[in-house]
């Protein structure tokens, strides 16, 4: 169902998130744990962005405090998943014994008021995973978002009030259940082996009208809330996808509506999924909704002068109906507080250059903008229904063979990231000094992008040229990195789990393992979804692959259709294996 990818120009230079130089007043080495200070915090939350170079990292905690004032000091604490060892620190006194870090607040910063934050940071060095603290607390309590007020919506199982966006928690992944789509679930049970992953969290997919009541006898979105309920979930992921002109580069995910049908989308579409959303009955439901993926990219790569540029994007790119029509979507679902809006940011392979990085991320504030408000927007997905792999173990943009970076190798082709993991947190990064708000998430669709098997490298490629070592030991598969449909030998990824590192909500399975990105030949339809070559086995490809075969499956029913094949290769390659 995605992803055109998009040749670019070099020389545009990134906005990065550089660490402020601060007073240090950390001591070094083992120190005994610090008091928790008398007055306690009702609630907080607690952002964590890092700047990582491989072996070393700075990062940035922005604490803020949800209950009464804090006067008589606050100590910030939590354990690291890894090795990580704190060597410095600034804005608070920082001391580590094992993996617990305390944080208590320098002399003169004594006092956090409702709603103040504090931003203490620090620089650290690690080996191996450097993953985001699981939780944080403050003055003792824990910092999920919550107030601990019994009408917080936040607390599970409070209906709470839909009314009131600023009720949002931290992170709608943290501490819930997500919902299990039984039509789904069925479907993966039914195939041999699939009883094991058929009990994993997968979106919900609204691509056209009538998928809001169901199509061909199927549930609609009030069934998958009921249904939801009656599992006990505390949260479902759902994709609005329908919007005008939808996804302008790639045939097989086109949409019913065309390029200027954008009255028809906020009416018949947006409307009433908002109507339903808000229902009183699902207010303890937190909704994650990604709203409308691709076409925002699509503006940036493959419109104007761009050597990419189709006419289809370039006709949205002229009536501005993706940015009105996104801007409308986050605006309506952004009044219900239990829905958390994340946009598409495409993956590394589309959007990690510098000429597409920059632009794209600002595009993405200014649509947030239009909408009325930032705060419409709780985060950002990567990756979505994609195969990009969510960390390469075997090489780093950082590294040279003979002299040569590995950003001039062929795969790299001087882009800025390797993986999805690396980029999304640089793009959040990015999106903040956008103006976007310090505690945004990420999320990073992994339902294919395992790449086990017994293709997959076990080390790094041999160092007789920079190209054998990348080819040698790189965990993604593809042909090129422009391909997107129906990838022969993707596998599964990372079960889908909260919280799993630095700035990232959650890994999700936001494309359901076994739906198909696209036809493999032309299938006439009612559901507007055309042909896409991409998705043909024989195509040589075109500018947005650089002329590469496509890697797609043979004999591959329309997008979002199911296809036992591309499931039974994705279940036998997944890493982790399945058990």
């Amino acid at each position: 169902m995605k992803h055109p990818h998009a040749r670019r120009r070099r020389g545009v230079r990134r906005r990065g998130a550089a660490a402020a130089t601060v007073a240090v007043l950390l001591a070094s080495g083992t120190v005994a744990l610090a008091q928790a200070q008398a007055s306690a915090a009702a609630g907080c939350k607690v952002g964590y962005t890092t700047n990582d170079w491989g072996s070393g990292f700075t990062a940035s905690v922005t604490v803020t405090n949800l209950g009464d004032a804090i006067s008589s000091g606050w100590t910030l604490e939590w354990d690291f998943a890894g090795d990580q060892q704190v060597t410095s620190g600034w804005n608070g006194t920082v001391t580590q014994s094992g993996k617990h870090v305390t944080v208590k607040n320098p002399g003169w910063a004594t006092t956090l008021s409702t709603n103040a934050s504090v931003n203490p940071g620090f620089q650290g060095t690690y080996s191996g995973s450097n993953s985001a603290p699981a939780q944080f607390k403050l003055n003792g309590t824990l910092c999920d978002g919550s107030t601990g007020d019994p009408g917080d919506p936040g607390d599970p199982g409070d209906p709470g009030d839909p009314g009131d966006p600023g009720d949002r928690v931290a992170n709608p992944y943290a501490g819930v259940k997500q919902y299990v789509n039984p039509e789904w679930s069925a479907k993966a049970a039914a195939e041999p082996g699939g009883g094991a992953v058929s009990n994993q969290p997968t979106g919900v997919w609204l691509d056209r009208i009538a998928a809001i009541e169901g199509v061909n006898g199927g549930m609609g979105l009030r069934d998958h809330l009921d249904e939801a309920l009656e599992q006990g979930a505390g949260l479902v992921n759902l994709v609005v996808y329908d919007l005008p002109g939808r996804d302008c580069a790639a045939l097989a995910s086109n949409g019913e509506l065309g390029p200027t049908e954008l009255d028809k989308y906020k009416t018949q579409f947006i409307d009433p999924i908002a109507e339903i959303l808000g229902d009183a009955k699902y207010a303890e439901l937190r909704i994650a909704a990604v709203v409308e993926i691709d076409s925002l990219p699509n503006l940036i790569t493959n419109a104007g002068d761009r050597p990419t540029a189709t006419e289809n994007c370039n006709v949205m790119k002229a009536n501005g109906n993706y940015q009105k029509g996104i801007a409308y979507a986050l605006q309506k679902l952004g009044a219900l507080s239990n829905v958390y809006n994340y946009i598409d940011i495409g993956h590394h392979g589309w959007l990690g250059w510098d000429d597409n990085f920059g632009s794209s991320a600002q595009l993405l504030a200014d649509v947030a903008d239009q909408s009325g408000s930032k705060g419409n927007v709780a985060g950002f997905i990567t990756n979505t229904a994609n195969y990009g792999a969510l960390t390469e173990p075997y090489f780093t943009i950082n590294d040279s063979v003979n002299g040569t970076s590995v950003r001039q190798s062929t795969w790299v082709d001087w882009n800025r990231y390797v993986d999805e993991q690396s980029y999304a947190q640089a793009f959040r990064q990015e999106l903040v000094s956008d103006g976007f708000d310090s505690g945004i998430g990420m999320l990073i669709d992994t339902s294919r992008n395992g790449w086990g098997g017994a293709e997959r490298p076990t080390g790094p490629g041999p160092q007789t040229d920079v190209n054998a070592y990348v080819d040698g030991g790189r965990i993604d598969r593809r042909i090129h990195l422009g391909n997107w449909c129906n990838q022969a030998g993707a596998g599964l990824g990372e079960r889908p789990k909260a919280a799993p590192a630095s700035g990232i909500d959650a890994y999700v399975w936001m494309k359901p393992p076994g739906e198909s990105d696209g036809a493999s030949s032309e299938i006439p339809n009612d559901e507007g979804k055309g042909f896409d070559r991409m998705c043909d086995p024989t195509y040589e490809g075109n500018p947005r692959n650089n002329n590469h075969m496509s890697g797609a499956l043979a004999d591959a029913p329309l997008s979002g259709h199911w296809f036992s094949a591309q499931f039974q290769e994705l279940l036998e390659n997944a890493n982790p294996p399945v058990q």
